[in-house]
């Protein structure tokens, strides 16, 4: 991005952009819809610079602009917002303008190191819209088990009850979507030729299944995302960093507290399966913990052992064979 002229930082809220242009220290309001796009390019091409986008990742807010822009072969970046934040230094103000400001004054610093964002494939967009309808679901239902759970320990007899048969009835409606919505994933990536490919391939490990496959496909971009499983580890929080300073700070290695949380979570679900299920993972895991590890730094090895086996199978583009089976 090092050739540009001028970049442009956009505040992107439910209803409105606010957009800042670095070096013309401009600032101009437009409506986060179709037409407020229009009048956003209209305005950046005004100067005949040549100018690039820069705009926080807000979920559903930024992914209508980013769908926009990209249709018009714009350039953009599309950041994290905790990254944005950090790297500006005290902020004393709050409001939409200043965090404009602040989010084109980091793109224009760090043009040099950004590279222009690209779109998901549709496909993958679709699977990322499943994942999320999926997870509240089951979100929904959690919350309504517990609480039937609870109402039938204080009544002698639940099954009568109003409030319980009610509970009952929306926890199966419930479970009755979220089923739909595994049927639509498989059916998705299936059809999808790049897609099955690639979820074949890390579905033939023990401990990877449909939503943990899903999730993989879709936050590594079908593994262009990342160039190793070392750089997705840390994405996901499950990389351990040291922490030493002088001769006298010397503290054990740890995971950041950063990262995809809800990828981790799944990871640790996925390397519970997989030492379970897998004898070779079941013994590295009984390993670490006769070396005198604790039981969550043990855990930890073996999510990553699991990321770097499903890395492999996509490099090699062969499934996964357990060897010890053919050892004589």
């Amino acid at each position: 991005m090092k050739n540009y002229q001028e970049v442009i930082g956009i505040d992107v809220s439910k209803n409105k952009l606010d957009a800042f242009a670095y070096n013309r220290r401009l600032h101009r309001e437009f409506s986060n819809d179709v037409l407020g796009y229009k009048s956003l390019l209209k305005w950046a091409k005004s100067n005949e610079l040549k100018v690039f986008f820069c705009f926080e990742n807000t979920g559903h807010y930024s992914l209508k602009l980013a769908l926009y822009l990209s249709s018009k072969n714009a350039v953009y970046v599309q950041e994290n917002p905790v990254v944005i934040k950090r790297s500006s230094g005290v902020i004393r103000e709050k409001n939409d303008v200043v965090d404009a400001m602040m989010i084109a004054r980091y793109g224009w610093l760090h043009r040099e190191e950004l590279s222009a964002s690209e779109l998901k494939d549709k496909e993958l967009l679709e699977v990322g819209r499943l994942l999320a309808l999926r997870d509240q679901l089951v979100r929904s239902r959690t919350g309504l088990m517990s609480t039937l759970s609870q109402l039938k320990k204080l009544l002698s007899s639940s099954s009568i009850d109003t409030c319980c048969k009610t509970l009952v009835s929306s926890i199966a409606h419930l479970t009755s979507q979220i089923n739909k919505i595994e049927k639509q994933l498989k059916s998705l990536i299936k059809n999808s030729e790049a897609l099955s490919q690639n979820y074949r391939l890390i579905s033939s490990l023990k401990g990877v299944g449909l939503v943990v496959g899903a999730q993989l496909l879709y936050h590594t971009n079908n593994f262009k995302r990342f160039d190793s499983w070392r750089q997705f580890s840390s994405y996901c929080g499950t990389a351990p960093f040291g922490h030493s300073s002088g001769s006298s700070i010397h503290k054990r290695r740890k995971c950041h507290p950063m990262g995809d949380r809800q990828m981790k979570s799944l990871l640790s679900m996925a390397a519970c399966t997989a030492i379970h299920h897998d004898s070779e993972l079941r013994r590295y895991y009984k390993k670490k913990l006769e070396e005198g590890k604790l039981k969550m730094i043990a855990l930890n090895n073996v999510r990553n052992k699991l990321l770097s086996r499903v890395f492999a199978v996509v490099k090699r583009g062969t499934p996964y064979v357990e060897l010890h089976k053919f050892a004589t």
